[in-house]
């Protein structure tokens, strides 16, 4: 959604455009490091599928909150929820995948497997939202991309299990305590 909105903004004005671009890369940075804090403080405790399904339903929310507004000062302000987003995604992704790897050895070929999915949804993502802006404009593009992350956090929802429990399940001797899963990805 980012080049989207950085195309939106250099519509509105082309001598700031740069600047509102940087402006909400700028933005999304100061949340992101605040909330990566409170995952890795809060994770282990509040739950891991809590934190990725909310980073999950903030893509919906950022594309449906796009369409209200072409004000600059509103899209900038929308796109700290993607520094929320991305900072949830970033601290919670590495723990999902060693909590499902765990005892298994493949934590760096499931983590690589999924970044590579990531970053081909990411380039198709452009692609999808820049034929959508030419044939029905950016409103619908983002409604667009906001629909796919809807349906993501729904079978993140639905089929994604509490992988911090599943990963504790039988898998140590009565009285041995785990190893927390963000000890594991550190290792």
């Amino acid at each position: 959604m980012l080049p989207l909105v950085g195309q939106k903004l250099a519509l509105q004005d082309k001598n700031m455009g740069t600047s509102l671009m940087s402006a909400c890369i700028v933005a999304a940075q100061l949340v992101m490091v605040p909330f990566a804090m409170l995952v890795g403080a809060r994770a282990d405790r509040w739950g891991h599928k809590r934190f990725f399904l909310a980073a999950l339903l903030i893509l919906p929310i950022r594309g449906a909150l796009y369409t209200l507004s072409d004000n600059p000062f509103w899209l900038v302000g929308v796109q700290l929820l993607d520094g929320v987003g991305a900072g949830i995604f970033g601290a919670i992704f590495p723990v999902i995948v060693a909590d499902l790897m765990r005892n298994t050895g493949r934590f760096n070929v499931a983590q690589g497997a999924v970044i590579t999915a990531q970053s081909i949804g990411a380039a198709l993502s452009t692609t999808l939202a820049g034929f959508v802006v030419v044939g029905a404009g950016y409103g619908a593009a983002f409604i667009i991309l906001g629909t796919i992350a809807a349906i993501g956090a729904l079978v993140c929802l639905l089929a994604l299990p509490e992988t911090r429990q599943v990963a504790d399940e039988g898998l140590r001797p009565q009285g041995k305590t785990a190893a927390s899963a963000s000890a594991i990805a550190a290792e």
